[in-house]
């Protein structure tokens, strides 16, 4: 997997991301500018020595025109610059929002409480399939998001590729990215969206044509039925437990929507959206009780026998 790339705006990987970090520039080099010329001006009045006017009478013709020219000119210099401001960030969002869309790559974003869910439509049903956390893309291809959401207003966004875009119940808003260069990039919901939001996180690899079409094909297949006891024990306990009801698994018959499809769970770097490393501890003690590490989530816990719940573990463990 490519290296981690920083959470960071200021290092972008891709056009929009690039766009964005400029048009900042801007605003920050005009702001410290006018900050500059605001104290400059603050310190010469200070400077200055006081007028022998006597105290509360009228200020001459000469100081009232005086006056008058220097609030023309502060209003006219303002107008100007809020005015170019107004055209580089109108220019800007029209360039993120043209971003070149040939031959893209599809992906319908769903997000829930508190989780991100990717859908690729290959083509047709048969050639379908979702994951969690973790979004796959060729470098160097647009990729169409079409952001919506199950419950709440949430906010999908990646600092290192592009602007923010809300995902809104009954809405269906579509971001377009690109990442110019292989990485692993850090996103987060950006719109306060309850208990969890903080832990709503997900992550966006970016890798060659290549790998992400051995990547893809990969998801497309089901992990072959367990040939061991325990293992099949596994499956047993998962479908007779509450884990079925919930949640997917390719080429078994649980076929539940409420959480992620787990399919291939056990080639996820992370547990519930980046809290947890994916690891038999940890997926251990999130399947035994979920609220201690995620308090809010939806998932119930679920106590099991010792032995049951080795099974299930080795079952998990196992769907690469």
């Amino acid at each position: 997997m490519a290296p981690y790339a920083a959470h960071s705006a200021l290092e972008p990987a891709g056009a929009s991301a690039a766009q964005s970090l400029a048009l900042f520039n801007q605003y920050f080099g005009v702001s410290a500018l006018v900050f500059a010329l605001v104290v400059g001006v603050l310190g010469v009045a200070v400077g200055q020595k006081r007028t022998t006017e006597p105290e509360g009478a009228p200020p001459s013709p000469a100081s009232e025109r005086k006056r008058k020219q220097l609030v023309a000119w502060a209003t006219a210099a303002t107008t100007l610059v809020l005015l170019a401001l107004l055209v580089a960030s109108v220019s800007t969002g029209h360039a993120m929002a043209s971003l070149p869309a040939q031959h893209p790559v599809r992906v319908q974003v769903v997000s829930h409480k508190w989780w991100w869910e990717f859908r690729y439509a290959v083509g047709g049903p048969a050639t379908q399939f979702s994951t969690a956390y973790e979004l796959h893309i060729p470098v160097g291809r647009p990729i169409e998001l079409e952001l919506v959401a199950t419950d709440v207003i949430h906010s999908f966004w990646v600092p290192s590729l592009s602007g923010k875009r809300d995902a809104i119940p009954g809405k269906h808003n579509v971001l377009v990215i690109r990442a110019d260069r292989p990485g692993v990039f850090e996103g987060q919901c950006a719109e306060f969206c309850g208990t969890e939001h903080a832990h709503m996180r997900f992550l966006v690899i970016a890798e060659s044509a290549q790998q992400f079409a051995a990547w893809r094909d990969h998801q497309l297949g089901s992990p072959p039925p367990p040939s061991d006891p325990l293992r099949q024990r596994g499956l047993q306990v998962f479908m007779n437990s509450r884990c079925s009801a919930c949640h997917a698994i390719g080429g078994t018959e649980a076929f539940g929507t409420v959480g992620p499809d787990l399919t291939h769970l056990a080639s996820r770097k992370r547990l519930a959206m980046g809290t947890l490393q994916n690891d038999p501890s940890h997926l251990s003690a999130w399947i035994k009780d979920p609220q201690a590490d995620k308090p809010g989530v939806p998932m119930p816990s679920t106590p099991l026998p010792a032995d049951d719940q080795r099974a299930l573990l080795a079952y998990l463990e196992g769907l690469q």
